[in-house]
């Protein structure tokens, strides 16, 4: 059983992990709001992490990164840096997943190798942890402006795709890391003594 879950931890951890990739790159974190006059425009604005696109109604976009990250808005600034952070985060967790796997023999069954894979989900544990903080805090921003009167309504904003692809990530590095970590074997381990593999049932027993 504990190598069906680092198996399925790890599986759901690596998905997760593109996914806060894929959520990084794509430019559809803001995009425009059809309120008011804006219900028929010619341009739709999609603004991202890194760039800001815009599709005009025939069908053509158009896409510019940003010319200064100083310039960028302090909560733009912060989610680039802890996603990429989040990212390398989930790369250590991966190799570190892998070196601990029970199907992988890098390291000798025992005590040591079952505590490298918890390592592994602790990684994607604190990789999720981090991939919620950017999403969260830009829809906290999106939601805030588009219900704030001051702001012109041309400059209001909706929550994109991004952001619920980042949330969705988050939560399988969560869910991956956990069942990680639930895979340790159980049980105090003695001088000189050291888990093996007893069965095929998965059981494990303390050999001094």
């Amino acid at each position: 059983m504990s190598t069906i879950l680092q198996l399925l931890g790890t599986t759901l951890g690596i998905l997760g992990w593109l996914g806060i990739i894929i959520s990084c790159a794509l430019p559809l974190w803001r995009v425009t709001a059809f309120i008011g006059t804006n219900i028929v425009t010619a341009q739709i604005m999609w603004e991202g992490l890194w760039m800001i696109c815009v599709v005009e109604s025939t069908g053509q976009m158009q896409c510019q990164v940003y010319d200064s990250m100083l310039a960028l808005p302090q909560d733009m600034q912060a989610s680039r840096a802890i996603l990429v952070f989040a990212s390398l985060v989930g790369l250590i967790a991966i190799f570190t997943s892998f070196a601990g796997g029970k199907c992988v023999n890098c390291l000798p069954d025992g005590i040591a190798k079952a505590r490298v894979a918890v390592a592994g989900g602790a990684g994607f544990v604190t990789a999720g942890v981090l991939g919620l903080v950017p999403p969260s805090w830009t829809a906290h921003q999106v939601i805030g402006d588009f219900y704030n009167p001051v702001v012109p309504q041309a400059q209001k904003r909706e929550l994109g795709a991004a952001i619920f692809v980042c949330w969705g990530a988050a939560v399988l590095l969560l869910i991956g890391g956990g069942l990680l970590c639930s895979s340790c074997p159980k049980g105090r381990m003695s001088h000189g003594g050291r888990y093996m593999a007893a069965s095929q049932n998965g059981r494990e027993r303390l050999y001094v």
